[in-house]
């Protein structure tokens, strides 16, 4: 059996590609783009394809190429931004990808990962496309199952699960009606299990492959105590805490919202905050009958998987990566404001008393202003931001030379300006060191 994963650089793609290769199986894993880490996991198995842009022709080309038995669709986005959006992913997609099945002369079993709750429960473009989604296939007359895990945990942390272990990180608790909706986990080993089994039973006779399951252990946990387990996870012991309001999530929320459309992938967006709202619940019963899998609880997954210090440094950076680079964009785009605006008299005259002529002092200090500009709007924007980031350090540096053989007092004036420099490259460096979101 061949399994075609679409959205094998994702959390759950990704796992699920890896464990079946792991186990031996064929496996062809799909991504808009790989990390140079996986294309050397998944080696020829690999396929840098944007998938979800793919009309019905192309997608079926690549069913034929991959001569695929079992299509695992993994794709997904929270919500809509500059460079995604859930009805093309979430529903257009899967309706061509429904056309490409149909077009094959062979049988495909498609399994289609979705989200668990009430079919009706549409508050979010994120839910109400998922849900069509869902629609299409049960209508398709295709074999299928379709898939909804719960809060999922899994070694590679993006998402939800990064944003769950940036705040156990937090001496901070939730508010009561927040902390309080349901969340119930799954480990993401055991929905490869599932995708393992289903292969295995595709080509059995006689078997009707129209399932739907939630998957996750069927004590239900609140986000309050997962947030719980996740500290004593972590080793941390707050003896107080400090009760976070509500507005200060829905503040998150949007400054997340704001973020996605310069292209970040932030987990806390306004999407994200009535999904938990509504909360993370379902009934497991069914999957865990047809299947025999027995899902671990989220206390038994921690306990398996001690936290290592890479777990707990990212855990306490990961909130700080948003601070470090919006801190440097505000400092390369306000220093180039100030000194273009009410500093630009006091900026020329430091470059005047030092020998250069007005129109030279002006020249330079208009070059230098703008360079900053252009820097701080490259950290900006994450397309942008590592070249951004790196362009900084080098101005820095280029400063720091040109005021050391034009202007070498000033690395003495009594606020140091020139010193602190340094902390600012170091500071870029780090930015560097954490700027991957996978």
């Amino acid at each position: 059996m061949t399994t075609l994963v679409l959205g094998a650089g994702g959390v759950i793609g990704g796992f699920i590609a890896t464990d079946l290769a792991g186990r031996g199986l064929p496996v062809i894993a799909v991504a808009r783009r790989f990390t140079p880490a996986e294309r050397a996991q998944f080696g020829a198995g690999a396929r840098e394809i944007p998938i979800a842009r793919l009309d019905i022709a192309a997608l079926t080309r690549v069913l034929e190429e991959s001569a695929a038995d079992v299509v695992v669709n993994c794709l997904g986005v929270l919500q809509d931004n500059a460079g995604d959006s859930t009805h093309e992913v979430h529903r257009a997609f899967v309706e061509r990808l429904i056309a490409a099945l149909r077009a094959m002369a062979r049988p495909i079993l498609l399994v289609h990962l979705s989200i668990p709750g009430a079919e009706a429960d549409d508050r979010t473009s994120f839910s109400r496309t998922k849900r069509a989604a869902e629609q299409a296939i049960a209508n398709s007359g295709l074999p299928y199952a379709i898939l909804r895990p719960g809060f999922v945990f899994a070694p590679r942390a993006f998402g939800g699960g990064a944003m769950m272990r940036a705040l156990a990180a937090l001496p901070v608790d939730l508010p009561v009606s927040f902390g309080d909706r349901p969340l119930s986990a799954v480990a993401v080993e055991d929905i490869a299990d599932t995708v393992v089994l289903l292969a295995q039973r595709w080509r059995e006779p006689d078997l009707h492959h129209a399932a739907t399951w939630d998957l996750m252990h069927p004590d239900q946990s609140s986000i309050a105590e997962v947030l719980t387990s996740l500290r004593v996870w972590l080793g941390n012991k707050w003896p107080r805490r400090i009760r976070m309001p509500m507005v200060l999530l829905t503040l998150g929320a949007w400054a997340g919202d704001v973020s996605a459309w310069l292209g970040w992938r932030p987990p806390m967006r306004s999407t994200a905050l009535a999904e938990l709202q509504r909360g993370v619940s379902g009934d497991p019963r069914l999957w865990m009958q047809a299947t025999g899998i027995a899902p671990r609880s989220l206390n038994s997954i921690l306990q398996a998987r001690p936290a290592t210090v890479q777990e707990r440094w990212f855990a306490r950076l990961y909130l700080l990566k948003v601070l470090i680079v919006a801190i440097l964009a505000i400092f390369w785009i306000a220093s180039a404001l100030v000194a273009l605006t009410v500093s630009y008299p006091a900026a020329v005259a430091v470059l005047t008393t030092h020998g250069f002529g007005q129109a030279s002092a002006q020249a330079m200090t208009i070059v230098s202003s703008m360079t900053d500009l252009l820097v701080g709007l490259a950290i900006v924007f994450r397309r942008t931001s590592a070249y951004g980031l790196i362009a900084g350090i080098a101005v820095s540096l280029v400063y720091m030379v040109a005021a050391a053989l034009l202007t070498p007092d000033i690395w003495i004036e009594p606020l140091g300006a020139l010193v602190k420099t340094f902390p600012a490259i170091v500071l870029m460096l780090v930015a560097l060191a954490i700027i991957d979101d996978r």
